[in-house]
């Protein structure tokens, strides 16, 4: 599977920790982050990721488009809901592709761990099929 992993700025470090967590399921798939979240990662877990732009340079923007092309399975977007940003739109498209095109997608820690664990447990094979 394909996930992609975003974070904003107050949310990196939660991000960073729930990868060690995660580490042993997320290494089975590929993986996609904008660019300091995923310089992040890295750093704390030695996965390999596919690094886009900075979320703010166009990372969000390139997700996205991977997306909307259905090359993304399964979203953690973990966002800082008190601080507006100034790409707030590329954030609202990020999620609203993902409704657009059935991908699930985790905006806090609680969603995410449960999504995490659905794939481990191959409850999202059905996403196979849209492929």
């Amino acid at each position: 599977m394909n996930i992609a992993l975003i974070a904003h700025d107050a949310k990196k470090q939660l991000m960073q920790n729930f990868c060690i967590a995660y580490k042993g399921i997320l290494n089975k798939n590929d993986l996609f982050a904008t660019g300091t979240t995923g310089r992040l990662i890295e750093e704390v877990t030695n996965l390999n990721i596919h690094k886009y732009l900075a979320g703010h340079l166009g990372g969000e923007q390139q997700i996205g488009a991977q997306i909307e092309q259905n090359d993304i399975d399964l979203v953690i977007f973990l966002r800082d809901p008190m601080a507006p940003k100034s790409h707030e739109p590329d954030v609202n498209k990020v999620m609203r592709l993902c409704d657009m095109h059935n991908i699930p997608l985790a905006t806090n820690l609680a969603s995410a761990e449960l999504l995490i664990k659905s794939l481990d447990r191959g409850d999202l094979e059905w996403r196979e099929m849209y492929k």
